[in-house]
């Protein structure tokens, strides 16, 4: 499985807002840290803003702020909003499959698709934010 760059996208942006708690973070700021399209980005905020993950404040002091606080905020939570097609195979999208009636592959998926957004769910947005956790030394 490999998740689109609009959630890759979403994720940064979301980052951002929470490791800036104190202040609201523009499109043109996040866009420009990350090297990303500010208009791309726009449409990565809107969702995110349908989804109640972020609220944009409009105006000379506008903005984004997280919804809800960071701790509150899954990995599942912005995949749900940004990854609507979590389909694995062609059949799961409604593409013609011609062993349909016999096939319990998307069974088997979507078994797998529920333990992984379950997995997502564990890890909060606030996790992600902060120094890097440091690598364990190695013994000689």
């Amino acid at each position: 499985m490999r998740l689109t760059q609009f959630s890759d996208f979403a994720l940064r942006l979301l980052i951002h807002i929470a490791s800036h708690p104190d202040r609201r973070t523009t499109i043109a700021e996040a866009a420009q840290v990350y090297g990303i399209s500010r208009h791309h980005l726009m449409k990565v905020a809107h969702r995110l803003a349908l989804a109640g993950l972020v609220k944009p404040s409009r105006g000379r002091n506008g903005g984004l702020n997280l919804a809800r606080p960071a701790e509150a905020i899954s990995l599942g939570d912005v995949l749900r909003a940004t990854e609507p097609d979590f389909a694995l195979v062609g059949c799961m999208a409604g593409h013609a499959c011609p062993i349909v009636t016999t096939c319990r592959l998307p069974a088997a998926l979507d078994a797998a698709m529920a333990s992984f957004l379950a997995t997502a769910d564990q890890h909060m947005l606030a996790g992600f934010v902060g120094p890097p956790a440091s690598a364990p030394l190695q013994s000689g």
